[in-house]
C-alpha cells in the first residue's frame, strides 16, 4: 500500500476533469468552490484541459490524460480535486503510466464515476486515493461542515478517525438554490447484518465499480470491505443485479463487510427492501452489513480511502466505523 504525503497549508491542487467538463459549473459555484479551499490553507489550479467540452459534456481522453499526467508529475502540484463526476473516466484507464503515479503517490479525491480511477489506480499501484468531495462539492454554502470536516480529517491528518453519522442530511439541488434548501434529519446508521470485520476498502460508485470487472484493473477482493453507493438512476432491481454483480466475482469470498451509502430520494429505496436485498443473497450470509453511511450523492458526505484500511463492527451495542489507515 502507498500513502500519499497529506495535504498541507500552502498545498497547491489541481482541477481536472476526468469525466464531466468543468464547463457545466457557473460562476457563483466556482469561486465559493476557490474560496472555500484557501480558507483550508489550499492553493487551486485549474488544469489546462478542464473547460473543454464536447458532445458529451466531456473532452477527449488525450486532453483528459494530459491533465492527470502533468498534476502527477508537476513538482508544483501536491494533489488533485476532480471537477465532478460523469459517466466516462474509464475511457482514461488504457493511457495511463501508472507507474508514473506509482513513482509519484498524491492524493486524488472525488467520487461517482471517479471511482473507476481510483480502484484502478489501486489495482495497478497500490496507491491509497480518496472517495470525497469534488472541486464542485466546496461551493457549497450550507450544510457543508461535516463534508469538510472528515475531507480534513482523511487527507489533511494522518490520525485514524471514526465514522458518525451527520446530524441532517439533503437531496436538494444546492447548485440552483444556494439559500432555500430543504434538510432532513439522520437517522443513522442500520444493522442488516450483524458482525465485525476489518480490511481493506475497496469499492465507491457501485455501478462504476462494476465496469471494472474482468479486466486489469479490478482490483483483488481479497480481505476487503466494500463500501458501496449509488445514484438517482439505481432503484432497488437495478441495486440488487449490481450487487449480484459483484457477488459473483473471483475471489468475493475474501470480502469481510459491506457498508452501504444514503440513496438518492429518487432511487426509491426504502430500508425494508435493501434489507430483503442482502437477507436474500446467501454468499452475504455471516459478512457485516451497514446501511445509511454519509458517502453517496447525497449530502454532506465523508471522505474515506480507496486502497485504505477499516475496522467495522455492528452488533447490539451499535455500529463503529473506523478508518486505520488512509
Amino acid at each position: 500500500m502507498i500513502v500519499p504525503r497529506k495535504l498541507a497549508r500552502g498545498d497547491k491542487v489541481a482541477v481536472i476533469a476526468p469525466a464531466r467538463s468543468m464547463s457545466i459549473l457557473n460562476n457563483e459555484t466556482r469561486r465559493y468552490a476557490t474560496e472555500c479551499l484557501r480558507r483550508l490553507g489550499l492553493e487551486v489550479e485549474v488544469s489546462r484541459h478542464a473547460e473543454e467540452t464536447d458532445e458529451f459534456e466531456s473532452s477527449s481522453v488525450a486532453s483528459r490524460v494530459e491533465d492527470l499526467t502533468r498534476a502527477f508529475e508537476s513538482k508544483e502540484i501536491q494533489g488533485m480535486l476532480t471537477v465532478i463526476g460523469g459517466f466516462n473516466s474509464n475511457e482514461l484507464l488504457d493511457y495511463i503510466d501508472f507507474g508514473l503515479i506509482a513513482k509519484n503517490p498524491k492524493p486524488l479525491c472525488g467520487f461517482s464515476d471517479i471511482t473507476a480511477l481510483q480502484d484502478a489506480i489501486f489495482a495497478k499501484t497500490g496507491m491509497v486515493s480518496y472517495s470525497g468531495p469534488h472541486f464542485t462539492t466546496f461551493g457549497m454554502l450550507k450544510g457543508n461542515e461535516y463534508t469538510i470536516d472528515y475531507f480534513k480529517k482523511c487527507i489533511m491528518s494522518e490520525e485514524p478517525y471514526d465514522i458518525v453519522p451527520s446530524k441532517e442530511w439533503s437531496n436538494d439541488s444546492w447548485y440552483k438554490d444556494q439559500e432555500n434548501r430543504k434538510f432532513l434529519r439522520n437517522e443513522g446508521y442500520k444493522v442488516i447484518n450483524k458482525g465485525s470485520a476489518e480490511g481493506t476498502i475497496l469499492g465507491g460508485n457501485l455501478c462504476t465499480f462494476n465496469l471494472l470487472q474482468g479486466t486489469q484493473y479490478m482490483p483483488s477482493l481479497k480481505d476487503s470491505i466494500l463500501f458501496l453507493e449509488d445514484d438517482e438512476a439505481t432503484n432497488p432491481v437495478t441495486f440488487a443485479r449490481d450487487l449480484q454483480s459483484v457477488i459473483q466475482q473471483p475471489g468475493f469470498d475474501g470480502v469481510r463487510g459491506i457498508v452501504i451509502g444514503r440513496f438518492e430520494l429518487k432511487s426509491q429505496m426504502t430500508q425494508p427492501l435493501l434489507e430483503k436485498i442482502i437477507k436474500t443473497k446467501k454468499e452475504l450470509e455471516g459478512i457485516p452489513v451497514i446501511s445509511g453511511a454519509d458517502f453517496g450523492h447525497t449530502t454532506p458526505l465523508v471522505t474515506f480511502p480507496i486502497g485504505g484500511k477499516a475496522k467495522i463492527s455492528a452488533n447490539e451495542s451499535g455500529v463503529s466505523i473506523r478508518i486505520t489507515e488512509h
